[in-house]
C-alpha cells in the first residue's frame, strides 16, 4: 500500500542549508584570501626585482592556488564539503549530491566570498590588486572559453571521483583536488589566468571595477566544463565503472597479484609432474641384482655404457 506521508519540501532543511552556506562563505574567503595574497606577494616582489622571470612567477601562482585549496578544503570539507566554487556546486546539483536550495545559497556564499577575499587583500597589501583574470595577448575569446571549460571539467571530475564518490581514499581527497588545481594552473595560468572558478574571477573584477571586457569568458567556460564533467560522471556511474577494475581501492592484500616468479615456477613444476605421471620412472623399474645383473634377460648394469 502506497504511503500517503507528504514529501519533505524544498525548504525542509533550510536552517542547515543556511548554516552550511555561511561556513562555505568562510571557507571560500579563506581559500581565496590565501591565494590572492600570494599573487599580490609575487607581483610585489617582481616589481622590486630587476629580474622578471615569467616561468617562476607562473609556477609560484600555481603552487599558491593549489596549496591554498588543499589547506582550505581540508579544513572545511567535513563541514560543508569544501566546494568554494559555483561551478562545482552546479555539478553536484546536477548529479544529485546537493539540493537546489543549498545550491543557490552556496553560489551566493561563494561569489560573496570571492568579493570579500579580493577586498581583504586589497586592504591589507600595498599596490593595486593583481588577481584579475584576463586573456593573454593572442588568445581569442573562443580559445579562452574552451581552455576554461577543459580545466574546469578536470577539476570537477577530481571533486566527483575523489570526494563525492566514497572510497578508502576519500579522507585524502583535498590532496588530490589541490594537486589537480595546481596542474591546471600550470597549463592555463599564462593563457587565461586559470580561473576555473567563477567566484575566483568575479571577486577581483567587482573590487577593481571590471577592468577587462572578457569577464563573460569566466562564466561561460567554467559553466560548460561543469556540465561536461557532470555528464561524464553520470555515464561512468551508469555503466558501473567500479566493475571494470574491481577492488582497485581495497586494502586487502589478498586481492594483490600473485608473485610472478612463484607463478612461473609452479606452472613449470605442474608440467613436469604431468609428464612424470604418464611415463614410469626408469629408476623405479630397475632393480639391480647382488652380482650386478639386472632383472630380465640383459646383463648390462645400470651405469654401463651402451658400447
Amino acid at each position: 500500500m502506497a504511503s500517503n506521508s507528504p514529501r519533505p519540501g524544498l525548504f525542509a532543511n533550510i536552517k542547515a542549508d543556511m548554516q552550511a552556506a555561511f561556513l562555505e562563505f568562510m571557507g571560500t574567503t579563506t581559500f581565496l584570501t590565501l591565494a590572492f595574497g600570494s599573487v599580490q606577494a609575487v607581483a610585489g616582489q617582481s616589481d622590486m626585482s630587476s629580474v622578471n622571470d615569467v616561468v617562476a612567477k607562473d609556477l609560484y601562482i600555481a603552487f599558491a592556488f593549489g596549496f591554498s585549496l588543499l589547506v582550505a578544503a581540508w579544513l572545511f570539507y567535513r563541514v560543508t564539503g569544501g566546494l568554494f566554487n559555483p561551478n562545482i556546486s552546479l555539478a553536484l546539483l546536477l548529479t544529485g549530491v546537493i539540493g537546489p536550495v543549498r545550491f543557490v545559497l552556496y553560489c551566493i556564499a561563494q561569489l560573496v566570498g570571492g568579493i570579500a577575499a579580493a577586498a581583504l587583500v586589497l586592504a591589507l597589501t600595498p599596490g593595486p590588486l593583481q588577481s584579475n583574470t584576463f586573456l593573454q595577448r593572442g588568445v581569442n575569446p573562443a580559445q579562452g572559453v574552451f581552455i576554461e571549460a577543459f580545466i574546469t571539467a578536470v577539476l570537477v571530475m577530481a571533486v566527483l571521483m575523489l570526494a563525492a564518490e566514497k572510497h578508502i581514499a576519500t579522507p585524502f581527497a583535498p590532496v588530490g583536488i589541490g594537486l589537480t588545481l595546481f596542474a591546471c594552473h600550470l597549463f592555463a595560468v599564462y593563457y587565461t589566468g586559470a580561473g576555473m572558478n567563477t567566484a575566483r574571477s568575479f571577486g577581483p573584477a567587482v573590487v577593481t571595477g571590471f577592468p577587462y571586457g572578457t569577464q563573460w569568458v569566466y562564466w561561460v567556460g567554467p559553466g560548460l566544463g561543469a556540465l561536461f564533467a557532470a555528464a561524464f560522471y553520470s555515464v561512468l556511474k551508469h555503466v558501473r565503472y567500479w566493475k571494470l577494475n574491481p577492488e582497485q581501492d581495497t586494502i586487502d592484500k589478498r586481492a594483490s597479484p600473485p608473485d610472478p616468479i612463484a607463478s612461473v615456477a609452479a606452472r613449470s613444476r605442474s608440467r613436469t609432474s604431468a609428464g612424470s605421471a604418464n611415463e614410469p620412472s626408469r629408476l623405479d623399474s630397475i632393480r639391480e641384482k647382488p652380482n650386478g645383473e639386472m632383472n630380465g634377460d640383459t646383463t648390462r648394469r645400470v651405469n654401463d655404457s651402451p658400447v
